[in-house]
């Protein structure tokens, strides 16, 4: 089949990487996609913006395209997937309603109140004067979110009220984050580890798709500002991670979500991504939802992706045309670990600089278990590799232990040259 992919990031090229090597795959679309993921195999970019709805829709129309896969939030929100069913083109990704559940943290938050999903307290505001008299009664520390899209930042962990008042101010005055920051969320702090689980709805059944665990702090030993990934790893560390979490997680988080939404007249298709903080009770360690993603998380897809064995667009097609029964307990992966390290510009997640050169990317080695996927680069006019992105490189590898895979990622690394790139060098240390 013909088969349309939305994006052009780290978390894209893993989906087109996989994508391609699938039988069923004839010619593989991006958009916009780049020029990395251009050089896989049977797969066409072509230079349409994420935004752009009406030529999305007008393309997968004149191609024939059979699957339409949706791989960043920002399209989902703008309603491509109802735009999409409306022309009878299957896709994997929740229309604009359900996208909400990523799109707007009150709306999720209000879901996990209206039908008792575990997560933290929390209140919202709009107005300033509001928020801080109710911020000053809380305990510290204290989670203050902008409400809307903001790329994997818009949390901050104010650390006493001083900081927590700078955060709510910014947010509210859209100095920080712009519309997105306008309604805010004050949460409870949650102590514990955090967990991504994954799952795939087509609105009735509901599969895992595996878990996950991130660093999303800039710099190493968890310090610095928050990012959208600084590397990942899949599975979940044993002794945090197990069956049972996984089967509490479905039962007690991922259910009553698509219950909720069903409830409000929403049908759900598509990734559910739920960000887990694992915390300590009377009852042993209980699973809280601390965020809803409406897709692929980046960078762990990069992981997912190495450690998936079965054919994903049987799957993806499969959950598009509500089919996806026919996948339970089917969905095979490597018993390996599957380690993805992020090369981001210096200055990221603030300002960085574009345009400079990374070198010896080609004699990095071509083997299985291996796989460096670009999230911000583009060829120069002379054929050779250049940054233009926060997040640049996602060197993955795949081995029979978490620390053979960092050992893996971690040498082929030290072999590209980037004089404007930094990484984290703790990303899935001392975890055996």
């Amino acid at each position: 089949m013909n088969i349309l992919l939305i994006g052009s990031g780290g978390r894209e090229h893993a989906l087109a990487w996989k994508i391609a090597q699938s039988e069923k795959c004839d010619t593989l679309y991006v958009a916009p996609g780049s020029d990395a993921i251009a050089q896989e195999p049977n797969t066409q970019c072509v230079a349409i913006s994420v935004e752009d709805i009406d030529a999305l829709v007008s393309f997968a129309e004149d191609n024939k395209i059979e699957l339409v896969v949706i791989g960043p939030e920002t399209p989902l929100v703008l309603g491509l997937a109802n735009r999409l069913r409306d022309k009878n083109i299957p896709v994997l990704g929740p229309e604009k309603d359900g996208a909400q559940i990523e799109g707007s943290k009150g709306f999720m938050k209000d879901l996990c109140a209206e039908f008792d999903i575990p997560t933290a307290r929390y209140a919202r505001f709009t107005n300033l004067n509001e928020a801080l008299p109710y911020i000053e009664e809380q305990n510290f520390p204290l989670v203050i979110k902008a409400d809307g899209l903001a790329a994997g930042k818009g949390v901050i962990i104010a650390q006493n009220l001083s900081e927590a008042t700078d955060a709510a101010t910014e947010m509210l005055t859209g100095e920080s984050f712009g519309a997105a920051g306008t309604s805010i969320v004050v949460e409870e702090f949650l102590e514990g580890e955090e967990v991504s689980f994954f799952a795939i709805t087509d609105g009735q059944t509901v599969i895992s798709f595996n878990s996950a665990q991130d660093h999303k702090r800039a710099f190493d030993n968890d310090e610095g500002p928050n990012t959208g990934g600084m590397g990942a790893f899949s599975p979940a560390r044993q002794g945090v991670w197990n069956k049972e979490l996984e089967q509490v997680t479905l039962d007690t988080i991922v259910a009553p979500t698509l219950k909720g939404l069903q409830a409000r007249g929403i049908s759900y298709c598509g990734v559910l991504y739920a960000g887990l903080m694992l915390v300590d009770t009377d009852e042993g360690k209980k699973p809280y939802l601390i965020e809803y993603n409406a897709r692929f998380g980046d960078p762990e897809c990069q992981a997912l992706m190495m450690r998936l064995r079965s054919d994903i667009v049987d799957l993806l097609y499969a959950a598009a045309t509500s089919q996806l029964s026919e996948w339970s307990g089917k969905v095979r992966w490597h018993d390996k670990t599957a380690l993805n390290i992020v090369y981001a510009a210096q200055g990221y997640p603030g300002a960085y600089q574009k345009g400079t050169p990374i070198l010896n990317l080609e004699q990095l080695p071509e083997e299985d278990g291996f796989k460096v996927f670009h999230a911000g680069t583009k060829r120069s006019e002379v054929g050779t590799w250049e940054a233009h992105g926060g997040r640049v490189l996602g060197v993955t590898a795949m081995a029979d232990s978490p620390a053979e895979a960092r050992t893996r990622a971690y040498t082929a690394l030290k072999n590209i040259e980037w004089d404007a790139g930094f990484y984290r060098t703790d990303i899935c240390k001392n975890i055996a």
